[in-house]
Parts: structure tokens; C-alpha cells; sequence
């Protein structure tokens, strides 16, 4: 049967205007080009979150009578709408019948498909935020470096190693690879350390100022038993493994002197269960949730039979639970004048970065914000982003649906999408096509000023090292760096991948940094790409157009007809030609053809795994 003739595409504002998310309350435009034997009617189907979908009446362009029209505008509060078209119609073959127009089945917006089958039906998305919530600009236009602070640097004099823990083990050598033993139950038996610690990073800010880096993402600092820290034991002190309070002022104060800012690492969902407040082997004295019901942190905690069943993070006894809704814990975190925030935050941090965000009630993290911005004023502003690794914008976990990037909470999140969406490309996994969709859902589900914000990364302390998901292959690592940089969002270098080192999962992931062995060549290529985004104000802060031409992966940070920057990547590992007649923008509406032809000749060619970069500077 030959398919009616219908098309509608979300990304190109011919159809669907403005493109992106809006701000609650205002108009959206929906046109959708229909030309069928005979129509009845042709409906929006549209959908608040949460609410019963309506069917609202499109009527025929005085103009065109193929093109049906529909003014829609939101109403309440933020959130997320959800929409299909539905056409009562005759195709001419079949007779009267009901059919519907909606995303295509590989989950991306833009162009969609016909649907006979209403329960195959894919919903398009309009992201409503509350009101635009730019994150400040130290950080917009920066570089973050992701510091494992225990695999980093040791400015102990000789490398001594303080305060070692109990029960644990310190390698013979920095050159060792992370090693854990476990117990019969698979559990972490001895903590294993290097002894980086909070000197040490002082000691090599100048190296970190070279390489062109802005803001410091530390892992936790707090005390606790593990080498990772994300088992907090105090959060009212700095582990004595890395230093002290006074250690981090200093730290604080010589990053800011070097324009730099720090970014502290909130785990605010769990605690250790050596901890003062859970205390399950009595480090901390008598006292804790375990250990006594009438303990202040009792109610902290859900016991299912005290003291040995209760909630943990994804079943992992070490790491019992905190209920966020509990007042008390409340107050300690952020809603007191002497809560763990404004501790932290009195300093002169820049801001934090909150560990499984998603974990996080939506008006916890709400509250985390507003004590964040207190400490803001008109010369600095703070920062909060949050640990998501799927899309943001429609986030479900344990069956609630997170608003987080709405406006008062998040500025943005860690971008894990575009990580698989640069290894998809250069391991063949993803076409060139498929990444320009990808990314075009992306930047339209998002509000703009969170996508901006976004934190972007190849690699943290949870994934594989980037230069070991590429098999070692360097000239793939050049490219993804330069995605890294040249991408929308804040890219965030994780630390040792720009010496080289390789590792799998953790714990090879998280291996000591190569101080005296670095390979020099990539390091070269991080601070080539790194001065290339700094010194170039369209890869900070312009607008993102992707597209492909062939196999080639491209898009343009477009400030204005007269500022933009445009970059095509050859992601395979043969040589392309640039064939603009190829070109594919995806919006059907070839308004970027015209800027990619202005900066590129037809015909010239691009060598395996390598990109050209352009730009029109007025």
C-alpha cells in the first residue's frame, strides 16, 4: 500500500516553532503538510505530563490548503508536554479510516513516520521551563579537570603517606596498578591507597594552569573509609588522608589567584556505613544509627529489621541509604545557617557537583540551590550540576519524573550522551546521520541554557579510560578530544587521560597519574584543542547546527550571520571527500548548507580520522 502523503518535522520551525524547549506559558506554532485523497480532520494530540491528552482541531492555511495549523499554548506550571498528530482521512485504497503521524521508532525527533497502529505511537517532546537559568559565565566559558584526588598527586615531603587507614594497603610504587581484595561475599575486604592528596594538587596547579584547564572537579574530599570517598564517614572534615580544612583554603585561595575555580563533590544520597552517623563497627564510639534507636541519626535511615536489614544504595550494605525527606537531615545539609553547604561554600568554592542526582528528590536538590545561591552575588555566582547519565529532560527514576533542569535546581548535568555518541562514531557503532539526530534530540529537548551547561566528558572515574575505548588509536583520540572542545557544553578533561594512561573498569580506570612518563604527543593534542575552544567565542557560547555529508559528522557554532565557526569530522578510517551535494541538516530546511559552503571547497578531502575546522570571525 502506498503511504499517504504526510510530513511534519519538529526540528525545523516550518513545522514547529519556536524550535526547542520554551518557557511555560508561551505560544507554540504546529503546522504539519498533509495531502490525502480526503480529510475529515486532522488533530494535534497533545499531552501534559501527568494530565489527560486533549485533541485539539488543526485547520487548513488560508494559503496552502495542504498545510494545517494549530496555535497551542502551555499553560501552569514547568513540564513536559507530549504530542502526536491524528488524521480521520481516505488514502484512497483502504477507505475512511484513523491514522497518526508521530516520532520515528528510533527515538529520535525531527522527521517523523506514519503510524497505523495506535499503541506503536512515539510521542514527540516540548520541555516547559519555569524561567531561563543560566549557570555563570566563569564557568560557561571554562575547561573542567576531573581530579581523583587519591590517584593524583602526593605533595607529601618523600611522598609520605599521612594518617594511613586502618585495614588497608599502600602500593610499594606509584607505577602499580589498582589491585582490590575482595571477601567470600565479593565485598571490598582491604581499602587500597596511593596517597594523593590536597598538597599535591597544589603543587601542580602550575602544570594544570598550562595545560589550560579553569575549574577543578575534586571527588569527594570528606573523611571516609574508602579510597574513592563517596562513602562519607564526616562530612564536616577533609579526610586527614588529604589534609585538612586549612589545606583546602589554601588550595582555594592559589586556584583563585590562577582564575580557577573548585567544584566540591556532593554524595548526599547515602553515607558510609563506618560513618559518625551509621557507625556499624563502632569507629565513632558507641553511638550511630546502628548501634542505637536514640541516636540523633536514627530517623536518618530506614531500618526494615534494626540494625541489620535496611535500605542501602542498590543493596550495597557499605553504603546505607540517608532519607532525603527527613527534616533533620535536612537542616544539616542545606536548610541551616550551619549546614554542610554553607560550610563548604563560606570558603570560596565555585560550586558542587551533586552525586546521583537523579536519586535526589526534586525540591532537595531545590533546596541544595537556594543555599548555593545565597553565597552568589553580582561579580560571583555559583554553580550546581548534577551526576544523569541518560537524557535529563524526561528522567524517571523509582517512578517519579525529575523537573531538575526547570529552573532552581540544576544548571546542568554530566553529559554521558555525547560520550556515547563520540565513541559511537569513531567505533562504527553510530552513522553520521545518527549522531546529527541524536544531538539535534538532545539540544531540542533541553533548555537551551542547561544543554550549555551541560558537563561534557570521554571519560570519568565510572567509565573506561577514553584511550582504551578506542584500542589505543591515537588519531581517534585526537578526534575525540576536539568533539570534546568544539561540542555545546563545558568539556571536562578527566585527570591522566591527557597523559596517556589506558585502563578498563574500575579499578584500572583510576590508576596513579604518570608523573615523568607522560606521552607527550597527546598531551599536545589535549592543549591544542583546549587553546582552540578558549580562544575561539563561537565554541563557547554558539549555537549548535548539526549535520553530515555522507559518512562525515559536522556541525557550526553559530553566533550571527558574521561569527561562526564550522568543523567537519572524518570519523572512519578511510579517506572522504566533501560532497556538499550530500549535505543532510536534518530540518529539511538547508539554511546551514549555505554557511558550511562558504568555508569549505567541494571536493576536498579528509584523511582517516581527522576534522578541518573553519571559522568566520567579523
Amino acid at each position: 500500500m502506498n503511504l499517504p502523503s504526510i510530513y511534519f518535522n519538529s526540528w525545523s520551525e516550518k513545522y514547529r516553532r519556536p524550535f526547542g524547549a520554551i518557557q511555560a506559558g508561551k505560544s507554540v506554532y504546529f503546522s504539519i503538510a498533509v495531502n490525502l485523497t480526503k480529510i475529515w480532520r486532522v488533530d494535534l494530540v497533545i499531552q501534559k505530563d501527568g494530565d489527560s491528552s486533549q485533541e485539539l482541531e488543526m485547520f487548513p492555511n488560508g494559503e496552502d490548503a495542504h498545510i494545517y495549523k494549530l496555535k497551542f499554548v502551555t499553560e501552569g506550571k514547568s513540564g513536559l508536554y507530549f504530542y502526536h498528530f491524528k488524521l480521520d482521512c481516505e488514502d484512497g485504497q483502504t477507505g475512511r479510516r484513523t491514522i497518526f503521524y508521530a516520532k520515528a521508532g528510533d527515538n529520535y525527533g525531527g522527521e517523523g513516520q506514519i503510524i497505523y497502529d495506535p499503541a506503536a505511537v512515539e510521542q514527540y517532546q516540548i520541555t516547559c521551563y519555569d524561567h531561563p537559568d543560566q549557570a555563570p559565565q566563569w564557568y560557561l566559558h571554562g575547561v573542567v579537570y576531573q581530579i581523583f584526588v587519591d590517584r593524583f598527586n602526593n605533595g607529601n615531603r618523600h611522598h609520605a603517606v599521612y594518617s594511613p587507614k586502618k585495614n588497608s594497603f599502600l602500593y610499594a610504587t606509584e607505577e602499580d596498578d589498582p589491585y582490590y581484595i575482595h571477601d567470600q561475599k565479593g565485598n571490598i575486604a582491604r581499602w587500597d591507597f596511593f596517597g594523593g592528596n590536597l598538597q599535591g594538587i597544589i603543587d601542580k596547579l602550575p602544570y594544570l594552569r598550562s595545560l589550560g584547564v579553569t575549574v577543578l572537579y575534586l571527588s569527594p574530599i570528606f573523611e571516609a573509609r574508602s579510597n574513592h570517598k563517596y562513602d562519607t564517614a564526616n562530612y564536616e572534615k577533609i579526610d586527614p588522608m588529604f589534609g585538612n580544612k586549612q589545606t583546602l583554603q589554601k588550595l582555594i585561595v592559589k586556584t583563585r589567584k590562577l582564575g580557577m575555580h573548585i567544584l566540591l563533590d556532593g554524595v548526599f544520597n547515602h553515607v558510609g556505613a563506618d560513618s559518625i552517623y551509621f557507625n556499624r563497627f563502632k569507629t565513632y564510639g558507641e553511638g550511630g544509627a546502628y548501634n542505637n534507636t536514640r541516636s540523633p541519626y536514627f530517623d536518618w535511615f530506614t531500618f526494615h529489621s534494626f540494625p541489620d536489614n535496611y535500605t542501602s544504595w542498590w543493596n550495597i550494605e557499605d553504603l546505607p541509604t540517608v532519607d532525603k525527606n527527613n527534616t533533620h537531615y535536612r537542616d544539616y545539609i542545606y536548610q541551616s545557617d550551619q549546614s554542610i553547604i554553607h560550610l563548604w561554600t563560606n570558603m570560596g568554592i565555585g560550586g558542587w557537583r551533586l552525586d546521583v542526582a537523579d536519586e535526589l528528590p526534586d525540591d532537595f536538590i531545590a533546596g541544595i540551590r537556594r543555599a548555593l545561591d545565597s553565597h552568589s552575588n553580582k561579580t560571583e555566582r555559583k554553580v550546581l550540576i548534577g551526576e544523569v547519565w541518560e537524557d535529563a529532560s524526561n528522567k524517571i527514576a523509582y517512578g517519579k519524573r525529575h523537573h531538575y533542569l526547570e529552573g532552581g535546581m540544576l544548571h546542568g548535568v554530566m553529559n554521558y550522551p555525547f560520550r556515547s555518541l563520540i565513541i559511537g562514531l569513531l567505533n562504527q557503532r553510530m552513522t553520521a546521520a545518527q549522531a546529527v539526530r541524536a544531538s539535534f534530540t538532545l539540544k531540542s529537548n533541553y533548555p537551551t541554557y542547561a544543554f550549555n551547561a551541560n558537563m561534557n566528558n570521554i571519560g570519568t572515574h565510572d567509565t573506561e579510560r577514553i584511550l582504551t575505548t578506542l584500542g589505543g588509536d591515537e588519531n581517534k583520540l585526537r578526534v575525540a578530544v576536539q568533539l570534546l572542545m568544539t561540542l555545546p557544553g563545558v568539556p571536562c578533561v578527566y585527570y591522566g587521560d591527557e597523559a596517556g594512561l589506558y585502563g578498563g573498569k574500575d579499578p584500572n580506570n583510576r590508576r596513579f597519574f604518570p608523573w615523568g612518563r607522560e606521552n607527550v604527543k597527546i598531551q599536545e593534542i589535549f592543549r591544542s584543542a583546549i587553546r582552540c575552544r578558549r580562544n575561539d567565542e563561537n565554541l563557547q557560547s554558539g549555537d549548535y547546527l548539526p549535520f553530515s555529508i555522507g559518512e562525515l559528522f559536522g556541525f557550526v557554532r553559530f553566533r550571527s550571520e558574521n561569527a561562526y565557526t564550522a568543523i567537519v569530522f572524518n570519523v572512519t578510517p578511510d579517506q572522504q571527500a566533501i560532497d556538499l551535494e550530500a549535505f543532510n541538516d536534518q530540518t529539511g530546511e538547508g539554511k546551514m548548507a549555505a554557511l558550511v559552503g562558504s568555508l569549505f571547497e567541494n571536493g576536498m578531502t579528509l584523511s582517516p580520522y581527522n576534522f578541518l575546522l573553519k571559522e568566520k570571525q567579523p
